[in-house]
């Protein structure tokens, strides 16, 4: 397994550069980024860019959930967004059984128990490379597209918290099963 990298580690904040060549080496560190994902709890991580294990390379992985096969992109560039930029959001159940919107948290393996309410594109179309070398162009919604978003960030050098602050939103801490506001710009 690796370590992840915490902030502010200057790899976090560095362009990550392109993969060359798809070689041993690099199906070596996708298998052991994979593993150090799949192991990863408090919280389950759905993505991990090399940049978070040390290895400032343009490569990323998702996997959304245990079940779900991870998912490999080298050199991805984004093509197109559309839709307006929208928080996460998901109904939560009240005590008499009504609902209420409930604001979704981001956050970072990279940046522990801290989280934020960002806005995301609904849509990313995307090209990139998987393991083999074949050149895939696609789009990607949903909780997809915030995760193909957030890593591609990664390999930009920009972190969630950047993001925050760009958007103006509110940072929360972790405190034991609650998230405390730390900070509101």
């Amino acid at each position: 397994m690796l370590n992840i990298l915490t902030a502010p580690d200057k790899v976090l904040t560095t362009p990550a550069k392109p993969v060359h060549k798809i070689d041993k080496r690099i199906k070596k560190l996708v298998l052991e980024m994979e593993e150090t994902l799949i192991n990863q709890s408090d919280p389950q991580g759905v993505g991990l860019a090399a940049p978070q294990v040390g290895y400032s390379l343009a490569l990323f992985i998702i996997k959304t959930k245990p079940s779900a096969e991870t998912q490999v992109f080298i050199n991805p560039k984004v093509l197109q967004m559309t839709g307006e930029l929208v928080e996460k959001r998901r109904k939560k159940r009240k005590h008499d059984g009504s609902q209420k919107d409930e604001e979704k948290m981001e956050g970072c393996l990279s940046v522990p128990r801290i989280w934020a309410p960002l806005k995301r594109a609904k849509k990313v179309q995307i090209s990139y490379l998987d393991l083999e070398g074949q050149t895939h162009t696609n789009w990607f919604s949903g909780l997809n597209s915030i995760i193909v978003q957030h890593e591609i960030d990664h390999l930009a050098g920009v972190l969630f918290t950047q993001r925050s602050l760009e958007q103006k939103a509110t940072l929360y801490e972790e405190k034991g099963d609650r998230l405390v506001k730390i900070k509101t710009v």
